[in-house]
């Protein structure tokens, strides 16, 4: 399966190498990613649960939230497993495996975003056709789209990767495996693999942030239309939310990919990956559901439905 290479097994180094940052570290990563995972099943749950939770948005919620999960997953299990037992090391396949999966879910994620914004504009600019247009059908082809987008754009990097030569050293800078502290400690020439990467990043984030910025402005256009000002705040109400995750998720990706051959790089791209990777994935279903009066409803519903079937 994998390219003949000198070395088997690398070192991740992680955050730190002080025992008592790393304890905290252990904690509060440990504490971030059963939050996470608890918020984002949690509206799961609910949305497969609730019949007034069966519309595209939540559909595309959903969608949303098992991608939160997953991202999260690809790696901040192993950290969390490296933190507590002291063994930092990970083999050739894993690692390789883990910078496919982190690249999939996080591109996929963007394109996710850029269909949920197209959901608001055809819900607030087209609301008589919107049941028409955003039918079930489309909202599967949709998603299937985004993962098809995310595959696309993450293989090709990949195929390099394998082709990749160890034999210097086999320490990566980084909590876990990603592009580019892989490509740093690399003995062969990857110039080539560095701009596919870079174009593969600008691709998804232009293609994606146009989608975004297109729905939006149209959406603030016809929202300032609207002659009384509660329609005004109930639509806003309603793009908050997910304007809010699109902003986290847009500079997370400029502070790492801006200047990426800088001194401090490597310093900033560990911060924003411990920041998309462990704290947006907690943040967002507290993003999502604390101004929404619906997703609140059914989770008191379910609540009840639990207590009530707990009691007989």
């Amino acid at each position: 399966m994998m390219r003949n290479h000198t070395i088997t097994t690398f070192l991740l180094l992680g955050l730190t190498d002080d025992p008592q940052l790393k304890a905290v570290l252990f904690l509060f990563l440990g504490l971030t990613y059963m939050l996470s995972v608890t918020g984002n099943l949690t509206i799961i749950s609910l949305t497969i649960l609730d019949p007034q939770l069966k519309t595209p948005m939540y559909y595309f919620l959903q969608n949303f939230a098992f991608l939160e999960i997953a991202f999260t997953s690809a790696c901040m299990p192993r950290y969390l497993y490296n933190l507590s037992t002291g063994d930092n090391t990970i083999i050739y396949n894993n690692c390789v495996t883990q910078v496919f999966f982190i690249d999939l879910f996080g591109v996929t994620e963007f394109f996710l975003l850029a269909t949920m914004s197209y959901d608001r504009y055809v819900a607030i600019c087209k609301p008589l056709q919107y049941v028409t247009i955003m039918n079930s059908r489309v909202c599967r082809i949709l998603v299937l789209c985004c993962w098809a987008a995310g595959f696309l754009i993450a293989f090709p990097p990949l195929t390099l990767v394998l082709k990749l030569e160890f034999c210097d050293s086999n320490a990566i800078d980084h909590f876990g495996c990603y592009a580019y502290p892989l490509l740093k400690i690399s003995c062969s020439p990857t110039w080539l693999i560095e701009q596919i990467v870079i174009v593969c990043a600008v691709l998804t984030f232009v293609m994606t942030l146009l989608c975004v910025v297109l729905s939006y402005t149209s959406i603030i256009k016809t929202i300032l239309q609207f002659p009384s000002a509660q329609q005004r705040t109930k639509a806003f109400s309603t793009c908050s939310s997910h304007m809010v995750v699109i902003a986290l998720a847009y500079s997370s990706c400029i502070f790492v990919y801006v200047k990426p051959s800088s001194k401090d790089s490597m310093a900033i791209n560990k911060g924003v990956s411990v920041l998309t990777t462990s704290i947006a994935p907690m943040l967002n279903p507290f993003i999502y559901t604390l101004r929404n009066k619906q997703v609140k409803q059914a989770f008191s519903n379910t609540v009840k439905r639990i207590s009530l079937l707990l009691k007989k």
